[in-house]
């Protein structure tokens, strides 16, 4: 499975007998999976297809489906409400026959409220079930594509999620460099500090090799920089992986940043600062791109 966005939009079309229709879907960034789903009255039984649909392809992301449908006008039957128009004519009987009005005209019984009904054809269960069948189909189309819309979004990402975990290694790499330097830097500087204060000791090299090695312990980044490699190396392997992997690369992304801050809390030489907060920048910027992943 490739790397998969969050954001994505496709739409597709349908019709049977007198029905046409179209069907939205679309998505957008979400911690979770959701899936909502809009449908015209008289087809509510649709939503649970559409929320099985959406959860058996997406598993984060807030899914939004709009299903559109319109029966052709010219394909409307009209019946006659005969127990309506019976009524109507019984009441109109008596005033008849007492000679107070006219008997009345079919054209215009037809006319009075009731009498004339639009026999919908999806009263007939067989058709209905044909019907949003066909629908289900056209969701079912429509989720692919918008499957397929987070697929090339997640392989937009996948180059530019390489090439920051790439500098991430690189800064790594850097930060050996210098880490390395720290306790010569650290050795230097202190003894400078503790010949001013101790002057004409004839054992002050032995004092500065002491307090320099407790001072170069508590520098030691060693294991900080060992943690970001893993990281890297997991990082890699959830972008080219066969699984969902959005939410465990941010859980990456927040163990990168607390490794960088340790690291730039330890440092004791300009350099190495300044690429721990070199790291720290491309580390929110990798962890800003991980939001859209799935």
């Amino acid at each position: 499975m490739a790397l998969s966005g969050m954001t994505g939009f496709s739409r597709r079309e349908g019709a049977l007998e007198a029905w046409t229709w179209a069907v939205e879907s679309r998505s957008v960034n979400g911690r979770n999976l959701e899936v909502r789903f809009r449908g015209p009255p008289g087809f509510d039984s649709l939503e649970r297809t559409a929320r099985e649909a959406g959860q058996a392809r997406f598993q984060r992301g807030q899914i939004t489906i709009g299903l559109q449908a319109k029966r052709s006008e010219s394909a409307s039957a009209v019946r006659i409400n005969v127990e309506q128009l019976e009524r109507y004519i019984d009441l109109a009987e008596r005033y008849v026959r007492q000679g107070r009005a006219a008997l009345p005209a079919m054209d215009g019984l037809y006319g009075l409220r009731g009498v004339l009904e639009s026999a919908d054809d999806t009263d007939d269960a067989e058709v209905r079930a044909r019907i949003e069948a066909a629908m289900a189909d056209t969701l079912a189309l429509a989720l692919d594509g918008l499957k397929a819309a987070r697929l090339d979004e997640g392989q937009a990402l996948t180059p530019i999620l390489s090439g920051q975990i790439g500098r991430v290694e690189a800064l790594v790499a850097d930060a050996e460099s210098e880490a390395a330097k720290q306790v010569e830097s650290i050795r230097s500087r202190f003894e400078r500090r503790l010949g001013d204060l101790l002057q004409d000791r004839p054992d002050i090299d032995a004092l500065v090799v002491q307090e320099a090695a407790v001072l170069a312990a508590k520098a030691d980044v060693r294991e900080e920089l060992d943690r970001l490699t893993s990281h890297v190396t997991a990082a890699r392997g959830l972008i080219v992986g066969d699984a969902a992997a959005g939410r465990r690369l941010d859980f990456l992304a927040q163990e990168f940043m607390r490794e960088a801050n340790t690291l730039c809390s330890k440092s004791a030489t300009t350099a190495l600062t300044a690429t721990g907060l070199e790291l720290k920048a491309v580390i929110d910027q990798f962890r800003e791109q991980v939001q859209n992943v799935e």
